[in-house]
Protein backbone atom coordinates (compact mmCIF):
# COMPACT_ATOMS: atom_id res chain seq x y z
CA UNK A 1 0.00 0.00 0.00
CA UNK A 2 1.30 3.44 -0.90
CA UNK A 3 -0.27 6.88 -1.20
CA UNK A 4 -0.56 6.57 -4.98
CA UNK A 5 -1.10 2.81 -5.36
CA UNK A 6 -3.50 0.72 -3.32
CA UNK A 7 -2.65 -2.99 -3.19
CA UNK A 8 -5.08 -5.65 -2.04
CA UNK A 9 -4.89 -9.42 -2.24
CA UNK A 10 -7.97 -11.51 -3.02
CA UNK A 11 -6.80 -15.10 -2.62
CA UNK A 12 -4.47 -15.84 -5.51
CA UNK A 13 -5.34 -12.58 -7.29
CA UNK A 14 -3.65 -9.23 -6.62
CA UNK A 15 -5.63 -6.02 -7.11
CA UNK A 16 -3.55 -2.95 -7.99
CA UNK A 17 -5.54 0.28 -7.80
CA UNK A 18 -4.03 3.48 -9.19
CA UNK A 19 -4.80 6.32 -6.79
CA UNK A 20 -4.06 9.86 -7.96
CA UNK A 21 -7.68 11.02 -8.22
CA UNK A 22 -6.84 14.72 -8.63
CA UNK A 23 -4.95 13.83 -11.84
CA UNK A 24 -7.28 11.02 -12.99
CA UNK A 25 -4.54 8.54 -11.98
CA UNK A 26 -2.03 9.94 -14.48
CA UNK A 27 1.36 8.24 -14.24
CA UNK A 28 4.18 10.19 -12.67
CA UNK A 29 7.48 8.79 -11.45
CA UNK A 30 6.19 8.13 -7.93
CA UNK A 31 3.33 6.01 -9.26
CA UNK A 32 5.62 4.32 -11.79
CA UNK A 33 8.03 3.39 -9.00
CA UNK A 34 5.19 2.05 -6.85
CA UNK A 35 3.93 -0.10 -9.74
CA UNK A 36 7.46 -1.39 -10.39
CA UNK A 37 7.79 -2.42 -6.75
CA UNK A 38 4.34 -4.03 -6.67
CA UNK A 39 5.03 -6.06 -9.81
CA UNK A 40 8.42 -7.20 -8.46
CA UNK A 41 6.72 -8.39 -5.27
CA UNK A 42 3.90 -10.09 -7.17
CA UNK A 43 6.26 -12.01 -9.42
CA UNK A 44 8.27 -13.16 -6.41
CA UNK A 45 5.13 -14.55 -4.72
CA UNK A 46 4.65 -18.17 -5.78
CA UNK A 47 1.05 -18.15 -4.52
CA UNK A 48 -0.13 -15.34 -6.81
CA UNK A 49 -1.72 -16.39 -10.10
CA UNK A 50 -3.05 -13.17 -11.66
CA UNK A 51 -3.06 -9.38 -11.31
CA UNK A 52 -5.98 -6.98 -11.83
CA UNK A 53 -5.08 -3.36 -12.64
CA UNK A 54 -7.68 -0.61 -12.20
CA UNK A 55 -8.18 2.97 -11.04
CA UNK A 56 -9.80 4.06 -7.80
CA UNK A 57 -13.32 5.42 -8.03
CA UNK A 58 -15.41 5.26 -11.19
CA UNK A 59 -14.18 8.25 -13.20
CA UNK A 60 -10.80 7.17 -14.52
CA UNK A 61 -8.66 4.13 -15.18
CA UNK A 62 -5.59 6.19 -16.13
CA UNK A 63 -5.36 9.51 -17.96
CA UNK A 64 -1.88 8.65 -19.26
CA UNK A 65 1.44 10.32 -18.64
CA UNK A 66 1.26 13.11 -16.05
CA UNK A 67 1.25 16.18 -18.29
CA UNK A 68 2.67 18.60 -15.75
CA UNK A 69 5.62 16.30 -15.11
CA UNK A 70 6.21 15.61 -18.82
CA UNK A 71 6.02 19.29 -19.80
CA UNK A 72 8.39 20.39 -17.03
CA UNK A 73 5.82 22.47 -15.13
CA UNK A 74 6.40 20.16 -12.17
CA UNK A 75 9.78 18.47 -11.65
CA UNK A 76 10.16 14.77 -12.22
CA UNK A 77 11.66 12.62 -9.48
CA UNK A 78 14.45 11.62 -11.85
CA UNK A 79 15.88 12.90 -15.16
CA UNK A 80 13.88 12.34 -18.35
CA UNK A 81 14.30 9.75 -21.09
CA UNK A 82 11.49 7.24 -21.32
CA UNK A 83 8.24 8.66 -19.93
CA UNK A 84 6.90 7.24 -16.67
CA UNK A 85 3.86 5.78 -18.46
CA UNK A 86 6.01 4.12 -21.12
CA UNK A 87 8.27 2.67 -18.43
CA UNK A 88 5.28 1.11 -16.65
CA UNK A 89 3.85 -0.28 -19.90
CA UNK A 90 7.20 -1.89 -20.69
CA UNK A 91 7.36 -3.33 -17.16
CA UNK A 92 3.91 -4.87 -17.56
CA UNK A 93 4.91 -6.23 -20.98
CA UNK A 94 7.75 -8.17 -19.36
CA UNK A 95 5.63 -9.81 -16.68
CA UNK A 96 4.96 -13.56 -16.93
CA UNK A 97 1.82 -13.15 -14.77
CA UNK A 98 -1.61 -12.96 -16.40
CA UNK A 99 -2.67 -9.30 -16.25
CA UNK A 100 -6.28 -8.09 -16.37
CA UNK A 101 -7.15 -4.42 -16.95
CA UNK A 102 -10.43 -3.33 -15.35
CA UNK A 103 -10.99 -0.04 -17.20
CA UNK A 104 -13.37 2.00 -15.11
CA UNK A 105 -13.31 5.38 -16.87
CA UNK A 106 -10.88 7.55 -18.84
CA UNK A 107 -8.23 5.45 -20.59
CA UNK A 108 -6.10 7.91 -22.53
CA UNK A 109 -2.60 7.90 -24.01
CA UNK A 110 -0.21 6.19 -21.63
CA UNK A 111 -3.22 4.77 -19.81
CA UNK A 112 -4.20 2.99 -23.02
CA UNK A 113 -0.62 1.70 -23.21
CA UNK A 114 -1.04 0.19 -19.74
CA UNK A 115 -4.31 -1.42 -20.79
CA UNK A 116 -2.75 -2.81 -23.97
CA UNK A 117 0.15 -4.24 -21.96
CA UNK A 118 -2.39 -6.34 -20.04
CA UNK A 119 -3.49 -9.70 -21.41
CA UNK A 120 -7.23 -9.18 -21.00
CA UNK A 121 -9.18 -5.91 -20.99
CA UNK A 122 -12.58 -5.46 -19.35
CA UNK A 123 -14.31 -2.07 -19.19
CA UNK A 124 -17.25 -0.26 -17.68
CA UNK A 125 -19.96 0.85 -20.10
CA UNK A 126 -18.99 4.49 -19.55
CA UNK A 127 -15.26 4.05 -20.21
CA UNK A 128 -13.73 6.24 -22.92
CA UNK A 129 -10.51 5.77 -24.83
CA UNK A 130 -8.09 7.96 -26.75
CA UNK A 131 -4.59 7.68 -28.25
CA UNK A 132 -3.55 11.36 -28.55
CA UNK A 133 0.09 10.81 -29.50
CA UNK A 134 -0.20 12.36 -32.96
CA UNK A 135 -1.78 15.49 -31.46
CA UNK A 136 1.12 15.76 -29.00
CA UNK A 137 3.82 15.09 -31.60
CA UNK A 138 4.59 11.54 -30.40
CA UNK A 139 3.98 7.91 -31.37
CA UNK A 140 1.66 6.21 -28.87
CA UNK A 141 0.38 2.67 -29.30
CA UNK A 142 1.52 2.04 -32.87
CA UNK A 143 3.53 -1.02 -31.84
CA UNK A 144 0.73 -2.67 -29.84
CA UNK A 145 -2.70 -1.56 -31.03
CA UNK A 146 -2.60 -3.33 -34.45
CA UNK A 147 -2.44 -6.79 -32.86
CA UNK A 148 -5.71 -6.05 -31.02
CA UNK A 149 -7.80 -4.23 -33.64
CA UNK A 150 -5.97 -4.82 -36.94
CA UNK A 151 -3.79 -2.35 -38.84
CA UNK A 152 -6.53 -0.35 -40.58
CA UNK A 153 -8.49 0.35 -37.39
CA UNK A 154 -5.26 1.08 -35.50
CA UNK A 155 -4.29 3.66 -38.12
CA UNK A 156 -7.70 5.31 -37.91
CA UNK A 157 -7.59 5.63 -34.12
CA UNK A 158 -3.94 6.73 -33.98
CA UNK A 159 -3.97 9.09 -36.99
CA UNK A 160 -7.13 10.91 -35.84
CA UNK A 161 -6.41 10.80 -32.08
CA UNK A 162 -10.19 10.78 -31.57
CA UNK A 163 -12.10 9.47 -28.59
CA UNK A 164 -13.95 6.19 -28.80
CA UNK A 165 -16.32 4.58 -26.35
CA UNK A 166 -16.55 1.15 -24.77
CA UNK A 167 -19.05 -0.12 -27.34
CA UNK A 168 -16.69 0.69 -30.21
CA UNK A 169 -13.70 -0.67 -28.27
CA UNK A 170 -15.55 -3.96 -27.77
CA UNK A 171 -16.67 -4.16 -31.38
CA UNK A 172 -13.16 -3.64 -32.78
CA UNK A 173 -11.46 -6.11 -30.45
CA UNK A 174 -9.77 -3.72 -28.04
CA UNK A 175 -11.90 -5.10 -25.18
CA UNK A 176 -12.85 -8.62 -24.15
CA UNK A 177 -16.08 -7.61 -22.38
CA UNK A 178 -18.05 -4.63 -21.06
CA UNK A 179 -19.93 -4.44 -17.73
CA UNK A 180 -22.03 -1.95 -15.85
CA UNK A 181 -19.65 0.03 -13.62
CA UNK A 182 -20.68 -1.54 -10.26
CA UNK A 183 -20.03 -5.05 -11.63
CA UNK A 184 -16.68 -4.38 -13.32
CA UNK A 185 -14.30 -5.05 -10.43
CA UNK A 186 -16.19 -8.16 -9.33
CA UNK A 187 -16.04 -9.52 -12.88
CA UNK A 188 -12.30 -8.81 -13.17
CA UNK A 189 -11.55 -10.52 -9.85
CA UNK A 190 -13.74 -13.50 -10.79
CA UNK A 191 -11.84 -13.83 -14.06
CA UNK A 192 -8.58 -13.74 -12.12
CA UNK A 193 -9.84 -16.48 -9.81
CA UNK A 194 -10.88 -18.59 -12.82
CA UNK A 195 -7.33 -18.26 -14.16
CA UNK A 196 -5.94 -19.13 -10.72
CA UNK A 197 -7.87 -22.41 -10.71
CA UNK A 198 -5.64 -23.72 -13.50
CA UNK A 199 -2.01 -24.81 -13.47
CA UNK A 200 0.06 -21.66 -12.97
CA UNK A 201 3.03 -22.86 -14.99
CA UNK A 202 0.83 -23.89 -17.91
CA UNK A 203 -0.91 -20.52 -17.89
CA UNK A 204 2.38 -18.62 -17.87
CA UNK A 205 3.82 -20.77 -20.64
CA UNK A 206 0.63 -20.29 -22.66
CA UNK A 207 1.03 -16.52 -22.26
CA UNK A 208 4.65 -16.72 -23.36
CA UNK A 209 3.84 -18.72 -26.50
CA UNK A 210 0.84 -16.56 -27.46
CA UNK A 211 2.97 -13.42 -27.06
CA UNK A 212 5.65 -14.93 -29.28
CA UNK A 213 3.09 -15.31 -32.06
CA UNK A 214 1.56 -11.84 -31.74
CA UNK A 215 4.19 -9.42 -30.41
CA UNK A 216 6.88 -7.78 -32.54
CA UNK A 217 9.85 -6.62 -30.49
CA UNK A 218 11.17 -4.74 -33.50
CA UNK A 219 7.98 -2.65 -33.60
CA UNK A 220 8.35 -1.68 -29.94
CA UNK A 221 11.99 -0.73 -30.52
CA UNK A 222 10.98 1.33 -33.55
CA UNK A 223 8.30 3.18 -31.55
CA UNK A 224 10.80 3.90 -28.78
CA UNK A 225 13.36 5.17 -31.31
CA UNK A 226 10.80 7.37 -33.05
CA UNK A 227 9.81 9.00 -29.76
CA UNK A 228 13.45 9.51 -28.79
CA UNK A 229 13.80 11.60 -31.95
CA UNK A 230 10.43 13.36 -31.72
CA UNK A 231 10.35 14.12 -28.00
CA UNK A 232 11.84 17.52 -27.21
CA UNK A 233 11.72 18.95 -30.73
CA UNK A 234 10.38 22.54 -30.91
CA UNK A 235 7.20 21.36 -32.66
CA UNK A 236 6.59 18.58 -30.15
CA UNK A 237 7.22 20.85 -27.17
CA UNK A 238 4.83 23.46 -28.53
CA UNK A 239 2.10 20.90 -29.14
CA UNK A 240 2.50 19.30 -25.72
CA UNK A 241 2.58 22.63 -23.87
CA UNK A 242 -0.56 23.76 -25.69
CA UNK A 243 -2.29 20.53 -24.72
CA UNK A 244 -1.06 20.82 -21.12
CA UNK A 245 -2.41 24.36 -20.79
CA UNK A 246 -5.73 23.34 -22.34
CA UNK A 247 -6.15 20.36 -19.99
CA UNK A 248 -4.67 21.72 -16.75
CA UNK A 249 -4.73 25.50 -17.17
CA UNK A 250 -1.01 25.59 -16.24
Amino acid sequence: MSEVLHVRREGAVLLLELHRPARHHAIDRALADALDDAMDAAEADAELAAVVLTGSGEKAFCAGQDMLEASGVEPADAPGGTSSAQRVAERLDRSPLPLIAAINGYCFGGGALLAMACDIRLAATGATFRLPGAEYGLVVGAATLPRLVGPAKAKELIFTARRFDAAEALACGFLNAVYEAPALRTAALALGQAIAANDARAVRESKRVIDLTTTAGEARAAERAANAELRGSPAQRARFRAATQRVTGR
